[in-house]
């Protein structure tokens, strides 16, 4: 029987790639690179800074997670919201699946006894389940702001990620004859 820090170390795992399943399934709906520099709005960011700021926030919170701060010197947030020329959408992506490899392998390696210690972010010191929470909620608030924008800025068909409006009574009925209740 798995212990419950196990339970939980698979349970966030399993969530983040969903998460980052949906932000992939959503992103390569994007025919047009303008849709993905696009900013809809005057307080609004556009998908590649959105991509770029989980980036650059995921490699600084995870890069050598249980032995140094999760704000890394080298990180400039401010610098990730503004697009450079050089940030091209497959270099942003490259980035996106660094980062995101990094997460999964850092997460991995935890063993039960990392869960009782403390590491730093910003110099605060956090609890490693409090940390893997903060970063969870931080990347599921950022998902969903690049599902919703490549909603808005995508022109022509959408291929629903997740249960398409009008659909829950279908799906609903769906999993109550799968699972037999």
């Amino acid at each position: 029987m798995n212990s419950f820090f196990d339970e939980y170390k698979e349970a966030t795992l399993r969530v983040l790639k969903q998460h980052k399943t949906w932000a992939d399934s959503a992103l390569v709906q994007l025919d047009r690179d303008e849709d993905f520099f696009r900013v809809p709005g005057p307080r609004s960011h556009s998908i590649a800074a959105t991509i770029k700021h989980l980036s650059g926030n995921l490699r600084s919170r995870w890069s050598n997670f249980l032995t140094s701060d999760g704000e890394k010197p080298d990180r400039d947030r401010d610098n990730e919201f503004v697009i450079l020329p050089e940030n091209t959408r497959s270099d942003l992506m490259r980035r996106w699946e660094e980062s995101w490899s990094i997460v999964f392998d850092e997460i991995g390696k935890l063993t039960e006894a990392d869960a009782k210690r403390i590491v730093t972010i910003r110099m605060e010191p956090h609890s490693i389940p409090l940390a893997i929470q903060r970063s969870l909620a931080h990347t599921a608030y950022h998902v969903g702001q690049i599902l919703y924008l490549c909603r808005l800025v995508k022109e022509g068909d959408w291929k629903w990620l997740t249960i398409p409006p009008g659909a829950s009574k279908a799906f609903n009925q769906e999993m109550k004859s799968q699972h037999g209740k």
